[in-house]
């Protein structure tokens, strides 16, 4: 995910940067005349009984919040209470996990995906990384396979296949190397080809498949499902977008195709069975000169800095510099051809960039889609409602950058059942993803909220003063300008959004916001209703300000339809150290047990129910590690109203009332799990039995003090997972991203 704005350990990406200058309410704007709303909120819950148990019967890809195949023979029983013994908080170099489980590495950085690649020396001379595990694993889904192998099976939990995101590589910014990738840290000035062909193929996505034998899991090398997603893989533009003259390459002439996706996050999984990856912190991979805006349109000018490259933007890798090969050149998106319409540059290259991406991970022979109807942002996550036959489905979304907002797209198909298992999975997508409406949250004062649609149609949208929309695949590809001209409410860095099984409510990960005040300033975000803390916390001898810890939030669409036009909010969890003031910080009472900051990724079992929280912090870290977490959740109005009281710079009194979600017990709030150092905990799915429960540990030893200290093994910060006895280097190994499995020592079911 994101480096945190607030964290002297991260860099600041510009992606985390608020772009957002419409002026658009926040929460404060809209709940200073705020009503009690629990009688509202009640109400909300009469229907949603009846669609409990169809809810929670349907099975998924292997246990994605985000998927919905078939129905499965028989109901598994929610979990209502977490019987494991609470993982206490540490600063080890290590993966802790409860008494009574096992966490495996299983796949990590460079492992090799077929026999024709060598194993993974872990010293920088590593190449072929199109064949090898990418690094920074981040989101992922399990897809159930038969015994033999030979066909899918959603219910497979003895083999699988694992598609999993490779979000980034580490850099020390403002250095551009990937110093873990290379022998000596790297060069700079220019970069070399043979070191940028490294870092951009260790991003995309893998696919790989896992089994379990003699009670064990593994990765397969040599299985012919495995595959890689790079930024070079050929990618079909779909949608209302494609042929969009603002997706005009020299690469693709007519703006019907790409070259790869990149900054993979998020994830979701289709109820037709496919993989579904969002592409994030995309824009800091371009450049663009200093002078760009004279060379071209003023409306173009406008698209470009709500995106983050103002001109005289640099790249974050400088893999521009590696020479002028077209897939260099591709990373310059000034103006440098004669053409009119772009096709003799790469002045729209980013456009194609910023979508929600469907890939089948079973057939290596479908094209990838970049689904531009789901609109084109810094996608997280992508989520499924509740799948009903005869309704159409929605998919909830975030756009992760400070102020910005939260999306949600519905199929102008009505669901039918017998698309679930369907011959050829990315032509189904076809119908579900690229004939639909896309819609932006507004928050009102009142606890309810509304979904406004992205339609050129609307003329709040097509006579907008600050950019003139062409069309609707213009209002598509600047969503975020669309979104703006409907005044949508900024949001606080939605990340990850996950989807209840049982009851159909949303959750977003809010992760932090160092810019959240008691007085209105530039820049700054007053706090308000849904985002009512701001405090001092101390880290060392250094203190961070705003809301620290982040928080999660919830909705609950009316009626309980995922289509709904409508919904209602509350916070369900608050993160804060457990002795932070109750009365300000720690609102949700967390123990010494429970206590977390920035929560990230977020993700919902549907065989156990359980809600598992991961984090991506650097205000805590000088207690703890980044963690996961296992809750069992409640509802939306379940908690009760508490108000928060400020002194003003002018001596006067602000109140803030806010609606905190009932508060967690010892039995439905645990920590689970502690990383290694300098660690985020991302990606979570599960076979669909419940047994096995996969977690990625995403960029162990991050930060290098100095790239000169790569010839110094002792003076890297982390040198997992080597140090747990996988890969080459032992206890003085490179560090690696990976992904771990999780299994109950006596074959239970996760969380029991």
């Amino acid at each position: 995910m994101n480096p945190k704005d607030q964290l002297p350990v991260h860099v600041i990406d510009t992606d985390d940067v608020d772009h957002n200058t419409s002026g658009n309410e926040t929460f404060h704007d809209v709940l200073d005349a705020r009503l009690s709303r629990r009688s509202l909120l009640r109400g909300g819950f009469a229907g949603a009984a009846g669609a409990v148990l169809s809810a929670w019967s349907l099975a998924g890809c292997g246990g994605s919040d985000d998927d919905a195949p078939p129905p499965a023979p028989a109901a598994p029983t929610p979990l209502t209470t977490l019987a494991f013994a609470a993982v206490p908080k540490s600063l080890a170099d290590a993966v802790s996990v409860p008494a009574g489980y096992t966490a495996t590495v299983i796949y990590a950085l460079g492992d090799p995906l077929d026999a024709a690649t060598a194993a993974y020396r872990n010293d920088g001379t590593d190449d072929a990384f199109d064949h090898r595990a990418g690094d920074h694993h981040d989101g992922m889904e399990y897809f159930g396979l038969s015994a033999d192998g030979l066909s899918v099976d959603s219910s497979g939990s003895e083999r699988g296949l694992l598609a999993i995101n490779h979000e980034a590589t580490s850099n020390k910014g403002p250095d551009l190397r990937s110093y873990y990738l290379h022998a000596n840290g790297g060069t700079l000035a220019p970069r070399p080809a043979s070191e940028v062909d490294k870092e951009v193929d260790v991003h995309g996505v893998s696919v790989v498949e896992v089994r379990r034998s003699s009670g064990a899991w593994g990765y397969v090398q040599a299985s012919g499902y495995n595959r890689r997603i790079t930024p070079l893989t050929p990618v079909q533009l779909s949608g209302p977008a494609r042929g969009s003259a603002l997706l005009k390459t020299r690469f693709s002439t007519d703006g019907t195709a790409t070259r790869g996706t990149l900054n993979n996050c998020g994830t979701g999984c289709t109820p037709w069975g496919s993989f579904l990856t969002g592409e994030e912190n995309w824009s800091g991979y371009f450049s663009r000169s200093a002078t760009d805006n004279a060379a071209i349109d003023a409306k173009a000018v406008v698209s470009l800095n709500r995106y983050g490259r103002p001109q005289g933007s640099t790249s974050r890798h400088g893999w521009e510099t590696a020479g002028a090969d077209d897939k260099y050149a591709r990373w310059v998106i000034s103006k440098v051809g004669a053409s009119a319409d772009g096709t003799d540059d790469y002045r729209h290259e980013m456009n194609g960039f910023g979508y929600i991406v469907e890939i089948d991970p079973y057939d290596k022979t479908r094209a990838v889609k970049k689904r531009t109807a789901l609109g084109r942002f810094a996608h997280e996550s992508a989520s499924y409602g509740k799948v009903v036959a005869g309704k159409p489905l929605a998919v909830y979304m975030g756009d992760d950058s400070r102020g910005e907002y939260i999306y949600k797209y519905v199929s102008n198909a009505a669901w039918s059942a017998a698309d679930a298992t369907p011959a050829d999975r990315i032509a189904t997508g076809d119908k579900y993803l690229d004939d639909g409406k896309l819609y932006v949250a507004k928050f009102n004062a009142d606890g309810t909220g509304e979904w406004l649609e992205l339609a050129y149609t609307n003329p709040v949208i097509s006579a907008y003063a600050t950019y003139t929309f062409a069309d609707q695949a213009d209002v598509l590809v600047n969503a975020r300008l669309a979104a703006d001209a409907l005044g949508a409410t900024r949001m606080d860095r939605p990340e990850w959004c996950a989807v209840h099984p049982l009851t159909g409510e949303i959750y977003y990960s809010l992760t932090n916001n160092s810019n959240r005040v008691v007085d209105a300033a530039s820049g700054k975000q007053v706090v308000d209703a849904a985002n009512p803390r701001t405090y001092v916390d101390p880290k060392g001898a250094a203190t961070q300000a705003g809301n620290v810890n982040g928080h999660i939030i919830r909705m609950h669409e009316a009626g309980g339809e995922s289509a709904a036009s409508t919904f209602t909010w509350d916070v369900y969890l608050f993160g804060a150290q457990s002795d932070a003031d109750g009365t300000r910080v720690n609102l949700s009472a967390l123990t010494a047990d429970q206590d977390f900051s920035s929560p990230d990724g977020l993700w919902f079992s549907r065989n156990t129910g359980l809600c598992w929280i991961q984090t991506d912090d650097g205000a805590y870290t000088d207690v703890t590690n980044c963690m996961m977490l296992a809750a069992v959740p409640g509802q939306v109005g379940d908690g009760a109203k508490t108000t928060l009281t400020y002194t003003k710079g002018d001596g006067s009194t602000l109140t803030v009332d806010t609606y905190v979600g009932r508060k967690p017990t010892a039995d439905t709030l645990k920590r689970f799990l502690v990383g290694p150092v300098d660690c985020e905990l991302t990606g979570c799915t599960e076979t669909p039995d419940g047994k096995t429960l996969f977690a990625n540990i995403q960029h162990p030893g991050e930060i290098l003090a100095n790239v000169a200290d790569i010839a110094t093994p002792a003076l890297y910060p982390s040198h997992w997972p080597g140090n747990a006895g996988y890969g080459a280097g032992g206890a003085t190994a490179r560090p690696r991203s990976a992904t771990i499995a999780i299994t109950k020592n006596d074959g239970g079911r996760i969380g029991t």
